[in-house]
């Protein structure tokens, strides 16, 4: 899909046409839209089709009159489940192109959607830098909201495992996990890319201008110390529960061999004087008393050794 919005009456409009000074929005463009773009902006063929590809990494580049900032920006699944985490990152470009900004993306994101109702009034295309880096912006504030989202469902997820260790809830927290990994991963890259484009000799910026990129640098950077931190933790808490289940297994495997040697001592004594052999108190009419007798003095005997044991952390 592609929608164009052009500056009029001091604020974004959309329209049918291109104009001179116009941000055009790909989402999901379709070969007929790429070929439009193409006869009317002077801009390479790869600017437009690489952000489509889901594995592009953040990069920028230059050519010519154009120029373009690739970005993993996140989004919110279409399909979202509460059972998982509905977040992930796609790759967005950024092209400039004389007065003109366009975006090109596989899915339809909040960072352009959202970034449209803020910026009606704000900043015209026109004014390229401005735009974009605001645009820039607006995706680093994203990446902390879905952070602290994710920080929030986590914080309930530890609450409930208190209670009671659950698989589905260990699964969840590993979701949660890799959607960090991502998080992380993508804003790396993305921060990289960020400065690469401020060092860029090819930008010919004000100082406003790159007032407005490290702005989005801060962001970005702050995101990604964020989700670190609380990827770092996550993997602390995963490896404590993790030792919890350790620790109630072997509690478990202990009283289960206690109880199995309680239950071997009877089992032990009952065979041996189920042997065809002369046997002590075989003669006698209370020999069965005796020897069971026998067997639970033993049992109770080793049953206040492991109690003993056990009072001592010995066992």
């Amino acid at each position: 899909m592609m929608t164009v919005y052009k500056w009029e009456n001091g604020g974004l409009k959309e329209t049918s046409e291109f104009a001179p000074s116009c941000w055009v929005n790909l989402v999901e463009p379709s070969t007929t839209e790429l070929e439009a773009v193409l006869s009317h902006f002077n801009v390479p063929r790869d600017f437009l089709t690489d952000p489509l590809d889901a594995g592009e990494r953040p990069r920028f580049d230059w050519e010519d009159e154009a120029s373009i900032l690739i970005v993993h920006v996140p989004m919110v699944e279409a399909d979202e489940d509460e059972s998982v985490i509905p977040y992930r990152t796609v790759p967005l470009g950024i092209i400039l192109f004389k007065q003109t900004v366009v975006t090109v993306c596989s899915s339809r994101t909040p960072v352009t959607t959202a970034f449209l109702d803020q910026i009606r009034r704000v900043c015209p295309p026109s004014d390229t830098y401005r735009f974009a880096f605001r645009l820039l912006w607006h995706a680093g504030v994203l990446f902390l909201r879905y952070i602290n989202d994710i920080h929030s469902r986590t914080t309930a997820l530890e609450d409930e495992l208190r209670e009671s260790i659950s698989n589905e809830a260990l699964l969840k927290l590993f979701q949660i996990e890799k959607t960090f990994v991502y998080f992380t991963t993508s804003l790396k890259a993305d921060t990289i890319a960020l400065a690469r484009a401020n060092t860029a000799r090819q930008l010919t910026l004000s100082e406003d201008d790159r007032d407005y990129l490290e702005d989005a640098m801060v962001e970005y950077q702050q995101a990604l110390e964020t989700a670190t931190i609380h990827a770092n933790i996550l993997n602390g808490t995963l490896d404590t529960f993790a030792s919890l289940i350790n620790n109630n297994l072997n509690n478990v495997m202990k009283y289960l061999t206690a109880a199995t040697i309680l239950l071997a001592v009877p089992t032990l004594v009952a065979s041996i004087y189920g042997m065809n052999i002369g046997l002590p108190f075989q003669n006698r009419t209370n020999a069965f008393a005796i020897v069971m007798g026998l067997s639970g003095v033993l049992a109770v005997a080793i049953g206040a050794v492991f109690f003993i044991l056990s009072r001592k952390r010995k066992f």
